[in-house]
């Protein structure tokens, strides 16, 4: 049986080892972190949405419109000229941009009805999937 020096330390070889087998599972692991991440802001875009629509409602209730394209959605956040019957701030400062940094595309009149309100997703383009798809209401 050998006997060990207990004063002796790590040698290099053992070093690079070790290191080499964190690189390989930081390699393996990194993929599905980032989709993760990337899935994690699309949700929470998602439910941004559902608050952004949930504070236009509220608006729409105590003015009797929604605001207008001009005013957007800093409407929410301080009384425009035209908003009689205003008791805001019906939303905070950081619910107006979507989880890329990127301002709400709010339309009104809308397409499809009352208003258009969309984010373009973390390439900031139309279309796309995953990550880059659009998320609207």
């Amino acid at each position: 049986m050998v006997r060990r020096n207990p004063n002796a330390g790590t040698t290099l070889l053992e070093v690079l080892v070790v290191l080499a087998i964190i690189a390989m599972i930081a390699a393996l692991a990194a993929p599905r972190l980032m989709d993760s991440f990337g899935r994690a802001k699309g949700q929470a875009a998602e439910i941004q949405l559902v608050n952004v629509d949930a504070a236009l409602q509220l608006y729409y209730l105590d003015v009797g419109s929604y605001p207008t394209e001009a005013e957007g959605l800093g409407a929410l956040l301080e009384a425009p000229s035209t908003g009689e019957g205003w008791q805001g701030p019906y939303l905070d400062q950081s619910n107006l941009m979507d989880p890329w940094s990127r301002a709400w595309i709010y339309h009104q009149p809308g397409s499809n009805g009352r208003f258009d309100l969309m984010s373009l997703g973390r390439d900031g383009q139309p279309g796309g999937n995953n990550e880059d798809a659009d998320i609207s209401r």
